[in-house]
């Protein structure tokens, strides 16, 4: 009996050993921090956003203006743009060199076939005299740089 009695108050002292050394550990919330911590959060956030609203023009006086005039609202980042107007630029150059070999070409009529490049990729329509004619087209299509494919619905008459 001596030996339960002695091991029931050595479990009720190890348990309580226990409980302080892992109730020190908690994690206590000062409220009053933590209030301000969020406020000063949310004071930055909407600064941020504020910056952001501005840089794009965003307000609604030149969403309106913008609107009225153009009958859109478009934003791109600054490297899309970029990509998008190289882009362009590469397929206006590789339409005009190809519509400049038809022109020097006999035998096709720069005049007969339409040309257009969208990513690289040339779309030839319109009309031949022969379909040796049509493979000279597409084939001066083909030995164009920066060409990626051809689309050719050039028809014999």
């Amino acid at each position: 009996m001596k030996a339960f009695i002695v091991g029931t108050i050595f479990g009720i002292l190890l348990t309580l050993a226990g409980i302080y050394y892992f109730d020190r550990g908690t994690i206590r919330v000062d409220v009053n921090r933590a209030g301000k911590d969020v406020n000063e959060a949310t004071t930055n956030a909407a600064g941020r956003i504020r910056e952001k609203v501005d840089s794009l023009n965003l307000n609604s006086t030149n969403l309106k203006d913008e609107l009225s005039r153009t009958g859109a609202i478009i934003r791109r980042k600054a490297s899309e743009a970029k990509s998008a107007i190289s882009d362009a630029a590469a397929d206006t150059r590789i339409t005009a060199t190809i519509k400049g070999k038809l022109a020097l070409d006999p035998n096709l009529s720069a005049l007969a076939i339409s040309v257009s490049t969208t990513d690289g990729l040339v779309t030839m329509s319109g009309t031949a005299t022969s379909p040796e004619n049509v493979q000279k087209a597409i084939q001066i299509a083909w030995d164009t740089e920066g060409v990626t494919g051809v689309v050719s619905t050039i028809n014999v008459k």
